[in-house]
């Protein structure tokens, strides 16, 4: 199970631990020592304590035990028993204590390391560029934040620690034992070792397609409940609950029965060996009292072997169940490799730069633009140029590229021309100076389960908002009223995705959203289609009092939203087909709506 491709995704597995967790794991190691020499000295101490309990005269002549005795004035055998008993009883006690303090400090770090690992994920994945995000399935990434990253550390990264534990403390015992009867250690030896490895060759297969059945069902399991939450008013609507549930059962069901399948697989040969393992102590107790070594001699050898054994056989299995779950483990580990895998951009190696200089203009050269190397480009060589302070409205049928040239102006999609900015072209080094000053107020407005004032205020913590710049941006979008009638104000939970909300209230939050960042270019995509024309007028009057400082880019649902506009550009067919006032492109129709 531990082939070469495997142990290099354990290295990549590595690199992505950080220092503090590979201090971590030293001291672990560390440990282990000391965990493997508190076993020997349990093994140890049982043939003296057995040895004074069968013979307690001839131990007194003991010249290992000549020491102890002058140490503590012992003078006869029931003395030396007793000593004996406590120092038994004592290594035991304190082998027990052990063993639990290094089990804590195993389990903490393993689920400590794959809680980092998690939240680099999400990190990563949260600073990927938006045509990553575009192209991939949401579903996908959240199995590998929450399932997968649990199932690497439970099944990747316990075992990997467990194995070497067990490894360190297997290989202490034998050698004691060894010491002890050489024999005996390679009979034992070679029967738990045979044994399980046998077990592994017949499973291995049936590991392999249950860990796959695991990692490809967890992400339908995700996008089954992503899919039925989501779209919860249609799902109502048509009654579907029935097939949403079948769709989630049938994914669920597998990952279940393939994870159970794993459980009992890592577990199953444990019972069996155990009992072989007793017929084996049997056979060698048999061994030794016909070789007519005596019953002094032959019980204190006897107590070490069964002492020995009842340690070896749990260590053996473990070192079985962590192969059974590497195995399991692989295919959601090759998952969340790639997903640790994702570059992060340069612009965090740089110190936090001032936000780009926009006193001039926007200007795009020869922009064009595909979603994919086998999909026709959105956009083809297009051109222009947009003043700062300006409003600018854009029209044009579905699919002419409005949306796509707003994305690349915020710095989103990548271009094969250029966007600069006062003549600076932005870059990845730069984007982010260049999207600070912008705000985005889309159709359909992201809200978080916070309260109306975490939502206006996005991103910052409630002790962090200005309350009073909170509010008067409220106030400019038409919402003040509204949040005055609400139960608590400013302190309302909206519900998730702002649920307990009309649609225009949604809206409204957008565009406060927009002026409390105080940016310098606002995009509008038909950020205000939910508004009653009465309450659409107040924003747009309010939005254009900031003519000084504010840019505005907008896409509208009703065209008579754009008749305050500096200029209107139209698209077709991904490139700039007019450019004029709203009565050069729109006045002398008969429908001013569309």
């Amino acid at each position: 199970m531990l082939d070469r491709d495997f142990l290099k995704l354990l290295l990549r597995l590595w690199g992505h631990i950080s220092v503090h967790r590979k201090q971590q794991l030293f001291i672990l190691l560390i440990l282990n020592f000391f965990s493997a020499f508190v076993e020997i000295l349990s093994i140890g101490t049982v043939i003296p304590f057995l040895g004074a309990l069968t013979s307690p005269d001839a131990m007194l002549q003991n010249r290992f035990l000549q020491p102890a005795i002058k140490a503590f004035g012992i003078t006869d055998g029931h003395q030396l028993a007793l000593f004996l008993t406590v120092v038994f009883a004592s290594t035991a006690l304190a082998a027990g204590l052990f063993r639990l303090g290094f089990l804590w400090y195993q389990t903490r770090l393993s689920h400590a390391i794959g809680a980092d690992l998690s939240i680099d994920i999400y990190r990563r994945t949260l600073y990927q560029p938006y045509t990553v995000h575009v192209a991939r399935n949401s579903s996908e990434v959240i199995a590998g934040i929450s399932s997968k990253a649990n199932g690497v550390t439970n099944g990747i990264i316990l075992p990997s620690l467990t194995m070497v534990s067990s490894v360190f403390t297997l290989v202490a015992i034998v050698a004691t034992i060894a010491y002890l009867q050489p024999t005996i250690a390679i009979v034992s030896l070679v029967f738990l070792g045979g044994a399980y490895a046998g077990v592994t060759m017949i499973v291995k297969e049936e590991l392999g397609r249950n860990s796959q059945y695991i990692n490809e069902g967890s992400n339908k399991v995700i996008k089954a409940l992503q899919e039925g939450l989501g779209g919860i008013r249609d799902v109502l609507i048509d009654g579907a609950q029935a097939q949403y549930c079948e769709v989630y059962r049938l994914a669920d069901h597998k990952v279940r029965r393939a994870t159970a399948y794993v459980q009992i697989i890592s577990s199953a040969p444990r019972y069996m060996i155990e009992a072989l393992g007793m017929v084996l102590i049997a056979l060698i107790s048999y061994f030794f009292v016909g070789s007519g070594e005596g019953i002094e001699k032959t019980i204190p050898i006897l107590g070490a072997l069964a002492l020995g054994a009842q340690r070896l056989l749990p260590i053996s299995q473990q070192i079985y169940s962590s192969l059974a779950f590497f195995k399991a483990g692989r295919s959601p580990l090759v998952d969340v490799l790639s997903l640790l895998d994702q570059p992060l951009p340069s612009y965090l190696a740089l110190p936090p730069a001032e936000p780009l200089v926009f006193e001039k203009a926007i200007a795009l050269r020869n922009v064009v633009f595909s979603y994919g190397p086998d999909l026709p480009p959105v956009l083809k060589g297009l051109d222009l140029e947009i003043p700062m302070g300006a409003r600018v409205g854009f029209i044009g049928t579905t699919g002419s590229g409005k949306s796509t040239l707003l994305d690349i102006v915020m710095g989103l999609l990548p271009t094969d021309g250029s966007l600069t900015i006062d003549g600076t072209r932005i870059d990845e080094k730069n984007v982010r100076r260049w999207q600070s000053l912008i705000a985005h107020v889309p159709q359909s407005i992201f809200l978080s389960d916070a309260t109306v004032a975490e939502n206006i205020a996005f991103g910052l913590k409630r002790e962090d908002i200005d309350i009073p710049r909170m509010k008067q941006a409220a106030e400019a979008a038409q919402l003040s009223a509204t949040i005055a009638a609400m139960g608590k104000g400013y302190d309302t939970f909206v519900g998730e995705r702002g649920i307990r909300l009309s649609g225009g209230q949604r809206q409204r939050i957008g565009i406060a959203r927009a002026l409390y960042k105080n940016a310098k270019v606002v995009v509008l995509d038909e950020a205000t289609s939910a508004l009653d024309n009465d309450t659409e007028s107040a924003v747009m009057e309010t939005l254009n009092g900031l003519r000084d400082r504010l840019t505005i880019l907008m896409v509208a649902h009703r065209l008579s939203t754009l008749s305050n506009c500096d200029f209107i550009v139209e698209l077709v067919d991904g490139v700039v087909s007019r450019v004029g006032t709203y009565e050069e492109l729109i006045g002398s129709r008969s429908t001013p709506d569309r």
